[in-house]
């Protein structure tokens, strides 16, 4: 395969769907990962075929180390790796977290933040490889400031936001640069919890005075995609001047 190619996990709905979309249509060949919703994730390959783009399914549960491998060695059976990786699977928890069991916590955790170790881990060996490569992580702008009764959410993407940092750092040597964007309210499912009262109350604390969408998520993606190999390490926030 001689075109660039682009893991993106989570991508069968909201941010990563959109990201699929963008990718396909600047002529990334695109994996596309869910680990259940898998008529999402069929749907989302038609849109990228039906539009003249390219896309591989590879359904799977990232925040499991071996599906992981898994994944990777399909990956490598079409190419020798993945050129962009996008760390964007992620849930979100409400509520107290005295209310929180123990397997709500691992399960945001592992699915926010040890997803993303994962899946970095077995793209590094490439880029390294190949002296290029981009990572980039979906945050929010939570892991900087914290949401009250999203605690394991919040604190998920502000370990999100460390790895960032200091994986930058490791991996400039080798000229893999290592992102993240900070996202704001977006209007996709994750938010779908909120009512009509909620969603305006919401709305007047953001100075755009509107939610973001999952396609300017997507297209900024592709900018740090495709940005100078000299931008790594930052942390971009997409909140309409929220924070």
């Amino acid at each position: 395969m001689n075109r660039k190619s682009v893991l993106i996990t989570g991508s069968s709905r909201g941010i990563g769907r959109a990201c699929a979309l963008v990718f396909a249509e600047n002529g990334y060949h695109v994996f596309i990962n869910c680990s259940k919703s898998m008529d999402s994730l069929e749907e989302t390959r038609r849109a990228i075929e039906s539009s003249g783009g390219t896309c591989t399914m590879l359904p799977g549960d990232v925040s499991d180390p071996d599906a992981v491998r898994a994944i990777f060695r399909q990956i490598e059976s079409i190419c020798p790796g993945p050129d962009v990786l996008i760390n964007n699977a992620g849930i979100a928890h409400f509520g107290l977290l005295s209310d929180m069991s123990d397997s709500d916590w691992r399960r945001v955790l592992d699915t926010n933040l040890s997803s993303a170790f994962y899946c970095s881990r077995a793209a590094i060996p490439y880029m390294v490889s190949q002296k290029q490569g981009r990572i980039i992580n979906i945050s929010s702008m939570w892991g900087t400031s914290g949401a009250s009764c999203e605690a394991a959410y919040s604190a998920s993407k502000a370990g999100l936001n460390g790895l960032t940092k200091a994986l930058s750092k490791e991996l400039a040597p080798s000229n893999v640069q290592v992102n993240a964007i900070a996202c704001g309210v977006i209007d996709t499912e994750m938010n779908s919890r909120l009512n009509e009262e909620e969603k305006s109350a919401l709305t007047d604390e953001i100075p755009a005075c509107r939610f973001g969408t999952a396609e300017e998520a997507a297209r900024l993606a592709l900018m740090l995609a495709e940005a100078p190999g000299y931008l790594t390490g930052q942390i971009i926030g997409l909140d309409g001047g929220f924070i």
